[in-house]
């Protein structure tokens, strides 16, 4: 069980995805979407595929969505036991520039819709991404709490994306996951409907949002392009980072030992009802190893990997993409291969 006294997980630090190919991903989350390509790096664990960054002009904890690219990969099918939406917070005022950006650039998508989950009401635009990964845009009040967004042309600061809004889980079975989420990560109950259940922590509102969706009898979900492979949450420090780590062993969820991701620490753990879940603290921060201005704009290595840097580059496609000045839409919808709508 958490300690009473310990400080509770801020809200969710990242959501990592598998896409395919990584211009298109950039060209979508960057060129559609406007966020910012914050950091190009590669996976540690796995050097031979990009590890890329999109949030805020800051890179701040709780914008980013971050991608896996690789082209090699199978389609994922969005199931239980997954991750199986990621929604980004705006303005409630922008919810009618989305619709038009949408429309503008070729990506269908239902709504708005209004919805009614914890606290006040939520305008959601439903669409997906170029590999069919479930996406909404949230116009929600408390965004106008959020201070640090990305403008790009076309995108000014009113419309903005405003980071992460929430995740939400599929699952057979929603009891475990309640409870791991409420007695072990400290999430608090905020209100449901009939299918799902709302868990918000820290100040609670957008980017602290974590909805169990109970759909049951449902196909369970297959890892692959277009699917989200693992949300982190959000810690101050590394301290916090160990004791909730503790906490997790004790409730039998097996946590990895602290790794090194050179921006943040992280532990990893499985709960029961599938999905990957991370521990990852707030500090050191993008800006290690590159100023606000030029983050993003070069490939950076963590130090065991400077050495094999001409072959990681060699073996890498390369990025260069330029922001779209209008819409193109064979560019912006979803594949083709897309196949029938997950939607229970």
């Amino acid at each position: 069980m958490l300690h009473a006294t310990m400080p509770p997980i801020r809200g969710l630090h990242h959501v990592t995805v598998v896409s395919a190919d990584p211009r298109g991903t950039i060209e979508f989350h960057a060129g559609m979407l406007g966020l910012r390509l914050a950091k190009r790096t590669v996976n540690f664990d796995d050097p031979s595929m990009y590890h890329l960054y999109f949030g805020d002009v800051e890179g701040t904890p709780g914008s980013l969505i971050t991608f896996f690219p690789m082209p090699w990969a199978a389609r994922g099918r969005q199931g239980t036991g997954q991750v199986a939406t990621v929604g980004f917070s705006v303005l409630p005022s922008a919810i009618g520039f989305w619709i038009e950006r949408l429309i503008r650039f070729g990506v269908p998508f239902t709504g708005p819709a209004t919805r009614r989950l914890g606290a006040g009401a939520e305008k959601v635009l439903s669409f997906r991404d170029r590999d069919g990964l479930m996406l909404e845009i949230v116009g929600h009040a408390r965004a106008e709490a959020r201070r640090t967004w990305h403008e790009t042309p076309g995108i000014d600061r009113d419309h903005a994306i405003r980071g992460l809004h929430g995740v939400t889980l599929w699952m057979e079975h929603t009891a475990p996951t309640d409870h791991v989420l409420k007695n072990v990560l400290g999430f608090r109950e905020a209100s449901g409907d009939e299918t799902t259940q709302r868990y918000e922590t820290g100040e609670g509102g957008p980017g602290t949002i974590v909805d169990v969706r109970n759909v049951g009898g449902f196909l369970k979900g297959a890892e692959g392009t277009g699917t989200v492979h693992h949300v982190a949450f959000s810690v101050t420090d590394d301290g916090t980072q160990l004791t909730l780590r503790d906490v997790v062993r004790q409730a039998g969820l097996r946590p990895t030992p602290v790794l090194d991701r050179k921006y943040f620490r992280s532990v990893y753990f499985r709960e029961p009802g599938g999905v990957l879940c991370e521990i990852a603290t707030v500090p050191p921060g993008f800006t290690v190893d590159e100023s606000p201005e030029q983050l993003g704009d070069h490939l950076r290595l963590p130090a065991q990997y400077e050495p094999l840097r001409p072959e990681i580059e060699a073996a890498l496609p390369p990025l260069e993409w330029s922001a779209p000045p209008s819409a193109d839409t064979s560019a912006f919808g979803e594949r083709n291969d897309s196949g029938d709508d997950p939607q229970p």
